[in-house]
């Protein structure tokens, strides 16, 4: 499954390997790109990038385990295609551990190679569009009035009307209004909707 305005972002102390797997994406569609170290990688990295990493786990200097752990300590959810030369159970688990898509033993067979990358990029788009929710979701919530917050912040938590009058000091007829306004603004005509977009903002 190509994913053509997504990058796989290949990090490999091994020129040959980078120039192996530069090849063997390109040709099938892939857009890429390679960093010869993890420092590397990390001193042209910028939060809007969106792809997957494929990054070898034992390189000089920083490696590929510290690459994730340091990437994940920025916030970054980009997903991260772990490869080793010396596969062994403990990285592998650690790799796991910090949410690696998945662990390739070197030479690893194409066929796997490209369906962990399709993976990748699968929940780089899931985020990507999760991401792009959350934005309009703020967006639309920073259209609200305070009270209407307030109001809407009962809702989710399930008071009736009657009982978030008499908790902000107003009458059930003004909570009415301020929650058509607030479901108006936010585009959603249920209680369910409502909940989906709070929570949304808290995430």
């Amino acid at each position: 499954m190509l994913q053509h305005d997504l990058t796989v972002f290949i990090v490999d102390d091994d020129p040959a390997v980078r120039d192996a797997l530069g090849l063997l994406l390109g040709v099938r569609g892939y857009r890429t790109a390679v960093f010869a170290s993890a420092e590397a990688f990390l001193q042209g990295w910028q939060a809007g990038w969106s792809g997957c990493l494929l990054v070898d786990i034992r390189m000089s200097g920083m490696d590929g385990l510290t690459l994730q752990r340091e990437l994940l300590a920025r916030g970054s959810q980009m997903p991260v295609v772990i490869m080793s030369g010396h596969g062994d159970v403990s990285t592998a688990r650690a790799a796991f551990k910090a949410d690696a898509v998945d662990f390739l033993e070197k030479p690893f067979d194409d066929a796997k190679l490209i369906a962990a990358i399709d993976e990748a990029l699968t929940r780089a788009r899931a985020n990507q569009s999760a991401q792009q929710r959350r934005k309009r979701s703020a967006n639309l919530l920073s259209e609200l009035t305070p009270r209407e917050r307030e109001v809407m912040e009962l809702v989710v938590l399930g008071r009736h009307n009657r009982d978030i009058g008499p908790a902000l000091g107003i009458s059930v007829r003004t909570v009415e209004v301020h929650k058509a306004r607030l479901m108006s603004k936010l585009g959603v005509d249920n209680v369910a909707d409502l909940v989906r977009i709070s929570m949304l903002d808290n995430e």
